[in-house]
């Protein structure tokens, strides 16, 4: 019994790994995988089970499977219960939210067990990603948010927001320059109500909307800076590791 683990933070991977190893210790374990990249050549050798968080280091797990449709099962993992995951709910072994209970773990290993002949049936995995399919055609995106000041509440556009970042709190940048507290938790739970080939997780602090972006310059570590049109922002880089991914994005 084969297990790979997608998980891009080193001290959480290293505790479910010990999770998994108390509650299977005769599993084999691969990983952890913090990219989409790493994931999608492992992916290919068949794996029985997944366990995968929704973020990783370049992007999201969802978008991996969608484009492999690999006949293998899957537990998500997340910091937040939002939209898109509800219906992965249904299509996956189960979700668990972090940080994540040794009891729930256990019974989705258990639910893992009594479905596991259907996910070897050509027939039921056929039926299941048509029906992944038609959810994520059916997604629906957010196209405006909600903010506080005082007594006052104010509902912009998507297309007036520069983006949004995170310093303890998390920040609407409107395309005026002006920054506001959000009641978001966490940039993760604001990256499932976006359509992504609107807007982009930059980095563990940024998310950027295409249609305010005014380019970006390369340094000679490979990694980029973005120009925006408006709003007051810090310096946003993206990575060496999501740079390609980044180009592909933008362009």
């Amino acid at each position: 019994m084969r297990i790979l683990i997608l998980e891009d933070e080193p001290l959480v991977a290293a505790h479910l790994i010990k999770q998994v190893r108390d509650l299977e210790p005769g599993w084999q374990i691969i990983g952890p995988v913090a990219s989409l990249r790493e994931a999608e050549l492992l992916l290919q050798a068949g794996p029985d089970l997944v366990l995968a968080d929704i973020q990783l280091s370049d992007g999201i797990s969802l978008d991996l499977f969608h484009h492999l449709e690999p006949a293998v099962p899957v537990i998500f993992t997340t910091a937040y219960d939002q939209y898109a995951i509800r219906a992965f709910k249904i299509n996956s072994i189960d979700y668990l939210l972090k940080p994540i209970d040794p009891e729930e773990l256990a019974a989705a290993f258990r639910k893992y067990a009594l479905l596991r002949d259907k996910y070897a049936s050509p027939q039921f995995m056929g039926e299941l990603m048509q029906f992944v399919r038609h959810q994520q055609q059916k997604q629906l995106f957010k196209e405006s948010f909600t903010v506080h000041s005082g007594k006052s509440v104010y509902v912009f556009p998507l297309a007036e927001i520069a983006g949004f970042s995170k310093n303890e709190v998390i920040y609407l940048h409107h395309a005026d320059g002006r920054n506001w507290i959000t009641d978001y938790r966490s940039l993760d739970e604001i990256e499932e109500l976006l359509d992504p080939q609107q807007c982009y997780r930059a980095s563990r602090q940024f998310i950027v909307n295409r249609a305010w972006l005014a380019g970006y310059k390369t340094d000679d570590t490979s990694r980029l800076t973005l120009h925006f049109k408006a709003g007051k922002w810090p310096q946003v880089t993206v990575s060496k590791d999501k740079a390609a991914a980044f180009r592909t994005w933008f362009g």
